[in-house]
């Protein structure tokens, strides 16, 4: 049984953000700080990533652990206690989804980095993996 009326998950929901997260503004920062310069969230390719390097031919995407699924022992990765019916085929197809997006850029010839949310509070470990995909 879900704790909150359906008016109030709506709103809650609707505050769930795509682009400009905080764990992706921490990344975009470091990246820039670092010196190197990209596009964000291109129409063009496939799963519109979050930082597109075209002349490198890399993009990054930076994904919450929640809704992309990052792997067991993460703690935000946990499944929601109730609504399991809706839950459970959502998050399932949104793990397809990058799946397919990620085979779709494999086959244009593009390179990808994931970078997890639990990922970035680490900064040190982050900017060494950064410099080691880009280069």
């Amino acid at each position: 049984m879900d704790s909150l009326t359906p008016e109030e998950r709506s709103k809650r929901m609707a505050m769930v953000r795509g682009k400009d997260t905080r764990p992706e503004m921490i990344v975009r920062r470091l990246v820039h700080g670092l010196g190197y310069r990209y596009r964000l969230h291109s129409r063009t390719l496939p799963g519109h990533p979050d930082l597109v390097f075209a002349s490198r031919g890399k993009v990054i995407f930076v994904h919450g652990c929640f809704w992309h699924r990052h792997r067991k022992g993460c703690p935000l990765t946990r499944m929601p206690k109730s609504r399991l019916e809706f839950w459970r085929p959502k998050l399932e197809e949104n793990q397809r989804r990058d799946r397919r997006t990620r085979k779709a850029l494999r086959e244009q010839g593009w390179d990808y980095l994931i970078i997890w949310e639990c990922q970035v509070t680490d900064a040190r470990k982050l900017t060494r993996r950064i410099r080691e995909y880009l280069g």
